[in-house]
């Protein structure tokens, strides 16, 4: 019983840690160009990745 006192606080903290990441994350753009991303793997790549490998 003794052992919630310090483990509630502590879930509290990360789930409050794990919010800010998502707002900061939403606030930076990171979901703006969702199918974007999807379609960009589709697609060939251009002549100067292919001489980069």
């Amino acid at each position: 019983m003794d052992a919630l006192i310090f483990l509630i606080p502590i879930a509290l903290v990360l789930g409050g840690l794990g919010l800010a990441a998502f707002f900061w994350s939403l606030n930076s753009g990171q979901y703006e160009d969702l199918e974007g991303d999807a379609a960009r793997i589709l697609l060939e790549p251009d002549d100067e990745d292919e001489n980069s490998v």
